[in-house]
């Protein structure tokens, strides 16, 4: 078990030594290459994975073939379909690498038996779900509605870890602009500044 996973346990402040000790020989590390799936849409979501190293798409395709990208993961995240992880149904999502990335992932039978066995991982699973929450929150307030130009620059001064390691291609679905304006807005923003 990695110490990044551990490290990450111990910080949450919710779990003891002993906790973390028992918790981690539920979690199976689980390397991907980039490209690679974690969660595939359509199929039964099974698993929820602490994101060690790497970084993470999730999208949806609509009718015409389009990923609708709704969120990125990097490390010292959780990742999983969470609705339908906890319900046991079809991933309305997939889950993708975008970089070659360790997991440290746990089946639906272990996360019920650790619950039940370590009643502090509650506490973790609801702060971690509290994020995710906060997350889409995020989302919707600033990349709604809003014009290519300001959706960019919100993305420059909030999330530039974005900028630097998300194709553009990606950066554009997630924004929910295409490729081109996305290149206008980031050639607005920089003339601007050049000024």
């Amino acid at each position: 078990m990695t110490n990044v996973f551990e490290n990450y346990l111990s910080s949450t402040g919710g779990l003891s030594a002993e906790e973390i000790n028992f918790s981690a020989q539920f979690f199976k590390p689980v390397s991907l290459k980039k490209g690679d799936f974690f969660i595939r849409e359509n199929e039964f979501c099974r698993h929820i994975g602490f994101i060690a190293s790497g970084a993470v798409k999730a999208y949806a395709v609509d009718r015409n073939g389009k990923e609708n990208i709704t969120c990125f993961k990097f490390e010292n995240e959780f990742v999983t379909s969470f609705q339908e992880f906890v319900t046991q149904e079809k991933s309305r999502r997939s889950i993708r690498a975008i970089e070659d990335s360790v997991l440290y992932g746990i089946s639906y039978p272990d996360y019920q038996h650790l619950l039940d066995k370590v009643t502090s991982w509650n506490g973790v699973i609801k702060s971690v779900i509290e994020q995710e929450y906060i997350q889409k929150e995020h989302y919707m307030l600033n990349y709604n509605n809003r014009p290519a130009v300001d959706k960019y620059r919100h993305v420059l001064s909030n999330e530039p870890m974005l900028v630097q390691r998300i194709s553009t291609q990606d950066l554009a679905s997630y924004l929910g602009i295409t490729q081109r304006s996305l290149t206008r807005a980031k050639g607005q923003i920089h003339r601007s500044n050049a000024l």
